[in-house]
């Protein structure tokens, strides 16, 4: 039987960042506080290509925090790219981490089809 699924995506997890930030080519995220523009945040850093600023997630609430001053600091389709990466590296961790099989594909419009096999 097959389901769709989607995910509001929450960053708690810092292997599954780490692993998007692998997957994308990203340098590997910086725990700690981090100066944007006109704040100092604190958590999980990740610098995206071509991002003036970090975002910054806290990992306690699932919030990421960024200055991209509306796109002229970051496109925002890179941040989109890593939550994408980051759901489909949680997804195959938790489903693992169950015993589950996973599958991956991508598809046209860099979509990712993940098929999770739960047994037979």
């Amino acid at each position: 039987m097959s389901h769709v699924v989607q995910i509001a995506t929450q960053v708690r997890d810092a292997t599954a960042v780490r692993k998007a930030c692998d997957r994308l080519g990203l340098d590997d995220p910086v725990e700690g506080e981090v100066k944007l523009f006109s704040q100092t945040v604190s958590g999980l850093a990740v610098q995206l290509a071509k991002w003036r600023y970090p975002v910054v997630f806290d990992l306690k609430t699932g919030e990421s925090k960024f200055d991209n001053y509306q796109g002229y600091w970051g496109n925002q389709k890179q941040l989109d790219e890593f939550l994408q990466a980051y759901a489909v590296e949680k997804t195959k961790l938790e489903a693992r981490r169950k015993g589950y099989s996973v599958t991956e594909r991508s598809l046209e419009g860099g979509r990712i089809q993940l098929s999770v096999n739960v047994g037979a």
